[in-house]
């Protein structure tokens, strides 16, 4: 079973997220507090990590790049999300996502792309949905 990690600071999106990738088959990690993201990664090992860009006092995309940039979990897929942000504020960064999502989004989609993901499937350019 492959195993998500979901990073958000809303409780509502997380419950909302962890019931859709459970009835979907994955094993699922939900966390609102995103200072414990690299302790949670060393404990969990996501196959994938869905990560919210706004995130209370932390910036997703901080955590995005330092993910992406650090030898040990450089090679997990990020699916960032966000209701505030564009794909534009995300594409460009030096160490970004494998894939965003524009919020609100819809099951299949974030299904889909889960997939893609956790099977090594690279998108060619971003589908914002």
């Amino acid at each position: 079973m492959k195993k998500i990690l979901v990073v958000d600071d809303d409780d509502d999106v997380l419950e909302t997220i962890q019931l859709i990738l459970e009835i979907g088959g994955y094993d699922v990690e939900p966390l609102n507090d995103a200072e414990e993201v690299f302790k949670r990664i060393d404990e969990f090992k996501p196959d994938l990590i869905l990560l919210d860009v706004v995130l209370g006092k932390i910036d997703g995309r901080v955590i995005c790049s330092q993910i992406k940039c650090h030898v040990d979990t450089k090679n997990i897929p990020i699916l960032m999300m966000s209701g505030l942000y564009d794909i534009k504020e995300v594409q460009d960064m030096e160490c970004a996502p494998d894939d965003f999502m524009s919020k609100p989004f819809k099951m299949e989609v974030l299904l889909e792309k889960i997939e893609r993901l956790v099977n090594y499937k690279s998108p060619s350019h971003y589908d914002i949905n």
